[in-house]
């Protein structure tokens, strides 16, 4: 039976410092949205070419408009069109969602490193005790 608990403690364990690898990766990666987590409720998203949050309603009324002016699209090398825009508006949705999920996971990170602090300490006295 001890073996069991000390398994599944150290799979808490385990897990625990794979959510805090993340948090930090997302911190590090993420660095110049951070600013703006207050602002990810999944209708906004950070534009890191102009450094700024951008709603996405508004980002797709603008990608229509490209779409119907036939504005050229540099990364097609051709105009833009509807199916242009509407693929870059999955994007920019994806990236919200994103977004918001990243600063959820930065913002839990001194309450993840406590936890396993706990775990830890409860490990070592287990191991004392053996």
């Amino acid at each position: 039976m001890p073996c069991t608990f000390a398994y599944a403690q150290s799979s808490a364990v385990n897990e625990l410092k794979a959510k805090i690898f993340d948090a930090r990766m997302a911190q590090k990666l993420f660095v110049k949205g951070l600013r703006f987590c207050n602002e990810f409720d999944g209708t906004n998203f950070y534009f890191e070419a102009n450094n700024r949050v951008l709603k996405l309603e508004d980002y797709r009324r603008s990608l229509e408009n490209l779409a119907a002016a036939e504005v050229y699209n540099s990364q097609t090398r051709r105009p833009w069109t509807l199916a242009d825009a509407n693929a870059r508006w999955q994007q920019a949705r994806q990236q919200a969602l994103e977004d918001k999920e990243n600063c959820a996971l930065v913002g839990s990170l001194p309450e993840l490193e406590k936890k396993l602090e706990e775990l830890e300490g409860k490990r070592e006295g287990l191991q004392k005790k053996d």
